[in-house]
């Protein structure tokens, strides 16, 4: 059983939802990638997704492309990533999953890719712009290495495809909830449920909602429907505020705890509750 699955094993059956969490590498610099990927486990993320800066993107918002821009301004590139993950994964063992365009892929050679990705102890990689007809010559690499790909579902993919993008779709099915790219948004879309819904009847992979999504209050509006909840440019969009501030880890840790707390099965919310102290909310 891959991390993945034994990640969403375990919170089924703890009657919890996921919280996957948005790093941008190499921003403010791979060092403190490293720290941050190692204080969000702590505080409470299930999965990280750590974003490879692009030149080009087209599925990236205003503050994850910012982020993207400083990091290829650090020298970070796909190769450094998957370098600093041998550190992370010596410190972490939730699930990593590499959120990367092709063209970085196609440079650096599809079994090399796939290889050097799982040596280091990558678990599964997201490519937004490889529509899944085209991934077979990456997936065959990949399956090899043990590496899942996650493909994306949209609000606007049609019943048909979304049948053959969730067959394929590997550790967990991401579901884009609306049109448009990431970003923080004041209201999630309406028809949210109904897109969940009509995806559990053709799947039963983890189903994981992202795009939009930046509060604990959205989170936990979202928790109610899906598997997980992905979080990224509200997570940026802070680290872009604090730079190298000396608390950037610390406030990033607790954003964290914040998005994760909705997300937790209700027992566990009830007894954190209980052990807080009502003046100080501290243990």
């Amino acid at each position: 059983m891959s991390r993945l699955d034994a990640a969403f094993s375990r919170l089924r059956a703890a009657d919890e939802r996921a919280l996957v969490a948005y790093l941008m590498a190499g921003d403010p610099s791979l060092d403190a990638t490293r720290a941050l990927v190692v204080e969000a486990a702590r505080r409470g993320a299930d999965v990280i997704e750590l974003g490879v800066p692009f030149s080009d993107p087209i599925a990236d918002g205003p503050v994850i492309q910012r982020a993207g821009q400083r990091a290829l301004a650090a020298g970070t590139s796909l190769a450094r990533v998957i370098e600093s993950v041998t550190a992370i994964r010596a410190e972490v063992s939730v699930p990593l999953v590499m959120f990367t365009y092709y063209n970085p892929v196609l440079a650096f050679g599809l079994k090399a890719f796939a290889s050097a990705a799982a040596d280091v102890g990558m678990d599964a990689v997201l490519v937004p712009d490889l529509p899944p007809e085209e991934a077979d010559p990456l997936r065959a690499e990949t399956d090899a290495a043990g590496i899942d790909i996650v493909h994306l579902v949209a609000p606007t993919t049609p019943p048909a495809r979304a049948r053959m993008v969730t067959a394929r779709s590997r550790g967990f099915v991401y579901v884009v909830s609306l049109t448009g790219v990431t970003g923080e948004r004041q209201a999630l879309p309406p028809d949210l449920g109904a897109q969940l819904k009509a995806l559990r009847r053709i799947t039963r992979k983890p189903l994981c909602v992202g795009f939009g999504i930046s509060t604990a209050e959205q989170a936990a509006a979202v928790g109610r429907h899906a598997d997980g909840v992905v979080v990224g440019s509200a997570i940026v969009r802070l680290i872009e505020h604090q730079g190298t501030s000396p608390s950037l880890v610390k406030d990033v840790g607790e954003l964290i705890a914040s998005l994760k707390q909705p997300l937790r099965a209700p027992s566990a919310t009830s007894a954190k509750t209980s052990t807080e102290s009502p003046s100080t909310g501290r243990r």
